[in-house]
């Protein structure tokens, strides 16, 4: 599983809490996966999960706008990447069901991905605005 962890955090209250709904959500479809439960229930939790994450792109890339990030068109880019990414890994479920290879993408795909992203890309967003902001450290 993978599970929210505090080293996640961006200070964006917004973006955490979308962040840490994700993970709930990804941490139910590998359990569903694990539990072998049927194609119709991974199926739900893949497509709120595709639903729900881009809505939280969408809320990210205001946040940057508003914030004037001067990275937005490279982490956008990321987001749509992603979101290719994701629809592969649907197709992928919706073919074959909730198999290894399915799951084991998913870990690659989905959970590596946005722990890489938070991480990263979405840090240094949170740097940005902290910094704008007049609260940089």
């Amino acid at each position: 599983m993978t599970g929210w962890t505090d080293d996640l955090a961006t200070g964006i209250a917004e973006v955490d809490e979308q962040h840490k709904e994700i993970f709930r959500r990804v941490d139910s479809l590998l359990a569903a996966c694990k539990e072998g439960k049927g194609r119709q229930n991974v199926g739900g939790v893949i497509d709120f999960l595709g639903d729900y994450v881009v809505s939280h792109f969408r809320a990210e890339e205001a946040i940057q706008a508003r914030s004037k990030y001067p990275r937005y068109a490279e982490h956008k880019l990321l987001h749509e990447e992603f979101i290719r990414s994701f629809a592969a890994l649907k197709d992928e479920f919706d073919t074959h069901g909730p198999t290894l290879t399915a799951v084991t993408q998913t870990n690659t795909v989905v959970v590596q991905w946005l722990l890489h992203h938070i991480r990263k890309e979405d840090g240094d967003l949170a740097r940005h605005i902290r910094e704008t902001s007049g609260g940089g450290r």
